[in-house]
């Protein structure tokens, strides 16, 4: 599969424009809290959201309009969640679609609501209608920069991809932006995701890319074992490359879920690498196991363990924390047949900053080897995992399949971040 990254984010498909404002939701924020996405033609559109009992209002007012698989605008604030709001909560959300709807002349139902910040607390609507006509006069294909900024919270980068590829014979954009950094474990944190495109794919088939897609990249996410109430992930397609639209299984569907994959392992990396307070992108590939499903399982197991981040922060090769957590974590492997190195990258932050996984120099240190712990050089093995980027390879001998999962080490500062976070 042929693709090279591009700029542009969630304006470098055809046809779309985008545009971030600041409307004071919180009065503390200083930066773009109100983002909007406009595509000039009708889009075939999915989601996924979260899996929390507890869901937002805008939550709930977006399955819905999204249910019959269109969409032409996505608005999305920060700085207050709209969770746990109840009825009013739910008509603000109403009243945001409808006010956007209203200035582009287009349904209600087809315009998609996001919030992400404090839960609990009423959502100042008036806010951000009162900023509405400003938010919407500066849409452009440069205002993926304004708006890539207006949905962070506590994130300390932005996050965006976007790449080109042929499909059908014809050349496709795909452009995303997405903020998380805290309150990250996504079973679809707080995440938040957008996903553009200028291929034509039928609604059915955009959900169906988007759902596998999510399995193997947003999914083996976790920063602190929190899923959030307002999680969603997004994707339009509004058809403009103009190649045959994709309505069934193929190369071309293939092509296209490559290339989805491509663009949300990376969204997945660079939430990973940003946890709230995190020294370390940690990476744990799963190899040799009996199923993918066992493969990331476990991998999601390893990195979510409390006692292997906190390790992790140290940069202690305690390897013993690994196996424990893949023991409890419910998935099968054997551990007589099982293996453990530590790898790192030196340089790796820089080359996937700027979008690629290449490059840099790889150390890799064995600590565990079928079964039998070996002895090994803890000076080098520090080393290792004191580099920004560090990985954990598990090698099995159960089967064929390989998982991989993205978290961070747990350290001081996220304890700090999150003990003052609503006030």
């Amino acid at each position: 599969m042929q693709f090279s990254f591009i700029d542009g984010g969630v304006t470098a498909a055809l046809g779309f424009t985008a545009n971030g404002v600041l409307n004071k939701i919180k009065a503390s924020r200083k930066t773009n809290d109100t983002a909007l996405i406009y595509s000039e033609k009708m889009c075939n559109a999915a989601g996924v959201f979260t899996q929390n009992r507890v869901k937002a209002e805008c939550v709930k007012l977006t399955k819905a309009h999204v249910s019959d698989g269109k969409a032409q605008a996505v608005i999305a604030n920060s700085g207050n969640a709209n969770a746990c709001t109840g009825v009013q909560g739910y008509e603000n959300a109403k009243k945001e679609a409808e006010a956007v709807a209203k200035k582009f002349g287009i349904r209600a139902e087809d315009v998609l609501v996001c919030s992400t910040g404090v839960i609990g607390q009423q959502l100042p609507v008036e806010k951000i209608l009162d900023g509405l006509d400003t938010l919407a006069a500066g849409l452009s294909k440069k205002g993926h920069e304004e708006a890539r900024i207006a949905i962070m919270t506590t994130d300390t980068k932005y996050k965006e991809v976007a790449l080109e590829t042929e499909i059908g014979g014809k050349k496709v954009r795909m452009g995303t932006m997405a903020k998380g950094s805290g309150m990250i474990h996504i079973n679809l944190g707080t995440m938040l995701g957008f996903i553009t495109t200028d291929c034509a794919i039928s609604a059915q088939m955009l959900e169906k890319a988007l759902r596998a897609s999510v399995a193997g990249t947003y999914n083996c996410v976790s920063i602190d074992g929190d899923t959030s109430t307002n999680d969603t992930l997004l994707i339009l397609a509004n058809g403009m490359a103009e190649n045959p639209e994709i309505t069934s299984e193929g190369e071309d569907f293939d092509k296209f879920v490559a290339a989805l994959n491509a663009l949300n392992e990376q969204m997945a990396m660079k939430i990973a690498a940003d946890g709230e307070g995190a020294g370390h992108l940690i990476t744990c590939n799963v190899t040799g196991a009996d199923t993918v499903e066992n493969a990331r399982g476990l991998a999601k197991a390893v990195i979510c363990s409390n006692l292997v981040k906190a390790a992790f922060f140290g940069a202690d090769a305690n390897w013993g924390r690994i196996l424990d957590a893949m023991g409890y974590s419910g998935f099968f492997f054997t551990p007589e047949k099982t293996s453990v190195s530590f790898v790192s990258r030196t340089g790796a932050k820089r080359y996937f900053e700027a979008g690629s996984t290449n490059g840099g120099d790889e150390r890799t240190i064995k600590v565990f080897d079928h079964g039998v712990p070996l002895n090994f050089d803890e000076d080098l093995a520090k080393k290792i995992l004191s580099e920004e980027s560090v990985g954990i390879l598990v090698e099995l001998e159960d089967g064929n399949a390989n998982g991989t999962a993205w978290g961070c080490d747990l350290t001081y500062d996220y304890v700090k971040i999150n003990g003052d976070y609503r006030t």
